[in-house]
């Protein structure tokens, strides 16, 4: 056909066709937005569930493999999951008892230096340039003390809050640990059970996705305890080094905190600061302070997010901008939870990509050759020759 034959399309026509296409992909968007709106309220209403059951899977993440070890010796599921837990429990348990005895050896020794502390910062008082007299020192010990008074309903008030929440913390733990025994009990007959009721072809994918997010969270777990164990180790060797008392303790406190995110650092470190102030003076507390806040930038700033970003193949600054969220959004619990959620929806926008490739990708060519033309047996010539002609 000639160059003036052709038949161009007409300029509305393109116009509309492509409105068409933009308002149908923007109500697709629109539905999609709606119904994650939608799981996010969900999610926050069943909360008090949703909680006690990430936390059982991260706790099985790292429980399950000497379970499998121990079933692939023998032992019934059963017994497997309850040796594991068990163990758990214990070593857990022992660090408890090796921090709490080493606390309670070094009590007497801080107990004389905080004494010796308070009568130094007495004398610094009493001295210039303040040249506070005693009279005024207990002037100021009882206006203290009326203000302590005076807040006692609102200080009784946060005291029962924090009851509450450590409590709700507790039977949130002890459901987690139930249903982390359920988990590495039953975990190999989840996927067949999953097959079985949505089907071959969506529990062949969901199986795959399952299996990454479960490497994911492993990898998760892995990388909190190796950057917990070196916050642990550099301000243990701050303590050593400045010759403040509990050094392992403090930092056997600061490995466990380091599994909490932002409080249990801050607590920690606080804790190593008020321990040097008390028993070495104000020099060694601001070398302390000094430390515990490069350490905290170290992890916060370099170690976490490159960590992370490696073995949950994330950006660094997806991990920051995660942990920031979910923060924001559910606190603790949310800061520590927020980095396995965003790994675990990035795995699966990246199967979901894989998917979209191998179906709008070009057809992979047959192995097979075509097929003869059949043929009439009595006059030797295909049915299409026999057509043609």
């Amino acid at each position: 056909m000639g160059a003036g034959n052709r038949r161009w399309a007409d300029r509305g026509d393109a116009i509309g066709h492509g409105l068409s296409w933009l308002a149908r992909w923007s109500t697709r968007l629109a539905l999609a937005a709606v119904g994650f709106v939608l799981v996010w309220w969900l999610i926050g209403k069943l909360w008090v569930i949703v909680m006690p059951v990430l936390l059982g899977l991260l706790i099985t993440t790292v429980l399950w493999p000497p379970a499998r070890w121990l079933r692939s010796r023998g032992l019934p599921p059963a017994l497997a999951a309850t040796l594991v837990l068990l163990g758990g429990l214990a070593v857990l348990g022992g660090v408890l008892a090796l921090i709490t005895t080493s606390i309670a050896s070094g009590v007497p020794q801080i107990a004389d230096s905080a004494t010796k502390a308070l009568q130094q910062a007495r004398d610094w008082l009493s001295g210039p340039p303040l040249n506070l007299g005693e009279g005024q020192l207990d002037r100021l010990v009882d206006q203290g003390t009326d203000q302590l008074q005076s807040s006692i309903g609102s200080i009784a008030n946060g005291l029962l809050t924090g009851v509450g929440t450590v409590t709700s913390g507790v039977v949130t733990g002890l459901v987690a640990l139930l249903l982390a025994f359920f988990f590495v009990k039953d975990g190999p007959r989840f996927t067949p059970w999953l097959r079985g009721v949505v089907g071959e072809r969506a529990g062949s994918h969901l199986s795959v996705v399952l299996d990454r997010v479960w490497a994911t969270l492993g990898g998760f777990i892995r990388t909190q305890a190796v950057v917990s164990l070196v916050d642990a180790v550099l301000i243990g060797l701050g303590l050593v080094v400045t010759g403040v008392p509990l050094a392992v303790p403090l930092a056997a406190l600061t490995f466990l905190g380091g599994f909490v995110p932002i409080v249990g650092a801050f607590v920690a470190g606080a804790l190593a600061v008020l321990v040097a102030l008390v028993s070495n003076g104000l020099t060694t507390a601001i070398i302390m302070l000094v430390v515990v806040v490069l350490v905290q930038q170290l992890e916060g700033n370099v170690l976490q997010p490159i960590l992370q970003s490696k073995s949950l193949n994330l950006h660094a600054a997806v991990v920051l901008l995660a942990v920031t969220a979910g923060s924001s959004l559910y606190g603790i619990a949310g800061a520590f939870l927020a980095v396995p959620a965003a790994a675990t929806a990035a795995v699966v926008l990246r199967y979901l990509g894989e998917v979209i490739d191998r179906q709008s990708g070009p057809e992979e060519p047959s192995d097979t050759p075509p097929a003869e033309p059949e043929r009439d047996a009595s006059r030797g010539r295909s049915r299409e020759e026999e057509t043609s002609a």
